[in-house]
């Protein structure tokens, strides 16, 4: 065959890859570092430079309410893009500073100013809706030098569906315009009929302004140094004037503070799990919104920078231990949206649990389907589940009282909608075409299926969605009871015990010695190795015998690559560690794992976890843990291979050490006695020493000492308040 008929054939033959809805490409490599910042419903993905849109391989700009508001922002000295030095962002992620030079810069065939000459400081923070910039420039050298200083910038009013990489058929009127001296407005009518505003004020006045470049000329001694400030507000209405640049940055400096006073604090004999901890705190903190219903955990930047069901449910769960609070205004805030009416649009029905709320343009059009979109199947579960954790730790009868309207409700979409053909398994299929066809974590195109490869049909029951119903309707139970509702307590709790004996004959594999993934619409299992059994240890639907069968599994070299557990194991027919779900390893996934091992007893599995994701944060950039990373096996000398795509930070990843740590000392809290009780407490090998300052338990607090010994740990209480009781539990 010749070469050029080969090519047609092959032509032929090659059939196109259908593309996922809501599939975030991984186009071109980074060419410079990302860096990240967060205020409220206000984000900001920055390069190393301090620019926006000048390097590629970043989903860069400034976004408020999923639209971008700046997509493009150039530093320029005398026509030349300054030199990096060095960047960092503060260890409380409120500030990004760049040091930057400059090169050889040359006029009429001459050097005008030698590199090096001149040090420029770009320091970014961002405070009500607004992001603040100041550049700083020093002349260091023995001359006086002329400088053109030139900030380029524009913007393209990109839905975050847009950037992520959908495209538009229509979009609505963009202008640009100079509305003062020193301020320029960037201005966007968008099909929705929505006008939004950027608007730009510079300090002080530009030599020259135009609608997207501002230009400054300055003479230099040396020694000299020139200072520029810019304030970019998102949607600020016309008479609101920005705060000056050190009013902006001592407010954010401040609130920051208060958000860290009177918390746990965590110290450990291992100085980079705490740094490890304290990017993570300050990741959580950064995260973390204060809404009108109470603080909420948005999932992450760049892509879930809102509120999200699962991912606040779950963090609010890690973080349960040392700040409940933040418990408390999730469950608040999903109660105020749970859903009160059928729309199939949005896989909405009564009583369930929002997944995910939007507030851009093509939400607003239902170009996509998130506006308010309920296609969870998980959500309402762990709904009436973190309620009645909450309580558990923090004996707040009154906030539980409120919930309980919500709870029933989310009990009623359990064993109504939520289990359409009334065979005892919550269900999902979703509504219309353009829902979310896998509604639960594992929610891309291809993570539920057969051993063969087949993707489940019809409506389908995940294995963990049945152990998150179970541990729900046990603990609702309990809180039933003590509100003097003792008839929906034994109905409850019947039922749980029906749900275990039922899902134990439905899902348990005897020849992978573990629980099928999912049942498909036929009830035939989907006999797939996944991490979702793992998660199953953590409801306690499992009994002892077979959870000692499921950690082994998880455990060995098909699932566990040496930093983690995989979510699909090595052999099964989609196995690809470059995955999203079907091989990857997932940091909260791991974390709930954790828990389940701690509940059964199994501390040494726990321990063996918890250093494959402590040595995997080393390696990671501010040892941050990304919300998943590749599952290639672990090899000597070499760190974890990431997922291009990652969101980094994620609130669920931020919280995973912190949970981590909860199951290797077994933390317990029972309000009701007033007693904190540690279970089986073991430290892995690289901590020698847990300090727990201020754990508060009602109105008491303690401090904790924990110290790792050859035979066990010892546990000291250096400092004790109100009265609180600690005791350790030894199982065996």
């Amino acid at each position: 065959m010749s070469i050029d008929r080969m090519a047609r054939a092959t032509e032929v033959e090659i059939d196109a890859i259908p593309e996922a809805p809501f599939h975030i490409p991984a186009t071109e490599l980074a060419t410079r570092a990302r860096c990240t910042l967060k205020y409220g419903d206000t984000f900001a993905v920055l390069d190393s430079h301090g620019d926006i849109g000048v390097a590629g391989g970043g989903p860069d700009g400034l976004f408020h309410n999923d639209t971008r508001f700046l997509s493009h922002l150039k530093l320029l000295v005398n026509g030349c893009q300054p030199l990096l030095l060095g960047f960092s962002v503060r260890d409380d992620n409120t500030m990004l500073a760049v040091d930057l030079t400059n090169p050889d810069i040359h006029a009429d065939g001459q050097i005008a100013i030698a590199q090096h000459t001149l040090h420029m400081v770009r320091s970014v923070f961002l405070w009500r809706n607004t992001a603040y910039q100041r550049l700083a420039v020093r002349n260091h050298g023995d001359r006086a030098v002329e400088l053109q200083i030139a900030i380029n910038f524009d913007n393209d009013f990109a839905d975050l569906f847009e950037v992520r990489g959908m495209r538009r058929q229509r979009r609505g009127v963009a202008t640009a315009g100079v509305v003062a001296p020193a301020e320029a407005v960037l201005s966007y009518l968008g099909l929705d009929g929505k006008r939004r505003r950027t608007t730009l004020a510079f300090d002080p006045q530009p030599s020259e302004l135009s609608p997207k470049t501002a230009s400054y000329r300055r003479h230099l001694a040396p020694g000299g140094d020139a200072l520029v400030f810019i304030a970019v507000g998102c949607d600020q209405p016309p008479e609101q004037r920005p705060v000056s640049f050190q009013r902006g940055l001592r407010a954010v400096h401040r609130e920051r503070r208060q958000g860290w006073r009177d918390g746990t604090t965590i110290e450990t004999s291992n100085q980079i799990f705490n740094e490890v901890l304290c990017r993570s705190m300050a990741d959580l903190h950064m995260l973390i919104t204060d809404t009108p219903q109470g603080r909420y955990p948005y999932a992450g930047i760049p892509w879930y920078s809102t509120t999200f069901g699962r991912d606040g449910l779950i963090t609010a769960l890690q973080m349960l231990w040392f700040d409940p609070t933040v418990a408390r205004g999730v469950l608040r805030r999903l109660a105020y949206y749970q859903a009160k009416a059928e729309d199939p649009a949005a896989d909405a029905q009564p009583g369930k649990i929002l997944h995910e709320m939007r507030s851009g343009e093509m939400a607003a059009l239902h170009e996509v389907p998130f506006g308010l979109y309920y296609g969870s199947v998980d959500a309402t579960a762990l709904f009436v589940l973190l309620a009645g954790l909450y309580a558990e730790r923090t004996g707040d009868a009154e906030t539980y009282a409120e919930l309980w309207p919500a709870i029933e409700a989310a009990l009623g979409w359990i064993d109504g909608p939520g289990d359409p053909d009334q065979d005892g398994f919550v269900e999902y299929r979703r509504a219309t075409e353009l829902g979310l066809a896998n509604q639960g974590w594992k929610d891309s195109h291809d993570a539920i299926f057969h051993a063969d490869g087949r993707m489940a049909e019809g409506h389908i029951a995940l294995a963990e969605v049945q152990g998150y119903v179970y541990a729900a309707k046990r603990m609702t139970a309990r809180w039933a009871r003590r509100l003097g509702h003792a008839q929906t307590a034994r109905r409850l709790e019947t039922e749980a015990n029906r749900l275990a004996e039922r899902f134990e004959a439905a899902f348990w594999c005897p020849e992978l010695e573990t629980y099928a993934l999912a049942l498909d619409g036929a009830k035939e299992p989907c006999r797939v190795q996944a991490s979702n059994a793992g998660q199953l240890l953590f409801t306690g639907i499992v009994s002892p015998d077979r959870a000692a069968k499921v950690a082994s599994g998880l455990l060995s070299p098909q699932f566990f690559s040496g930093w983690g557990i995989r979510t699909v194991a090595k052999g099964e027919v989609r196995y690809n560690p470059m995955s999203y779900h079907n091989g990857s390893i997932w940091p909260h996934d791991n974390a709930l794992i954790a828990l389940g091992f701690a509940r059964y007893g199994l501390k040494r599995s726990v321990e063996r976890l918890f250093k494959g994701l402590f040595d995997a944060a080393t390696y990671m950039e501010l040892r941050r843990l990304p919300e998943l990373f590749c599952g290639f096996q672990r090899q000597r000398s070499c760190g974890p291979t990431l997922y291009p795509v990652a969101c980094s930070p994620q609130a669920w990843a931020s919280a995973t050490p912190f949970t981590l740590l909860e199951a290797s000392l077994g933390l317990e809290f029972d309000q009701h006695n007033n007693e904190i009780r540690l279970r089986d407490p073991v430290l892995p090998a690289f901590l020698d020493e847990v300090m727990l300052c201020n754990l508060q338990l009602g109105q008491s607090s303690v401090d904790l000492r924990f110290r790792r010994h050859e035979d066990g740990v010892s546990v000291d209480v250096p400092r004790r308040q109100g009265g609180i009781q600690v005791s350790v539990v030894f199982s065996r």
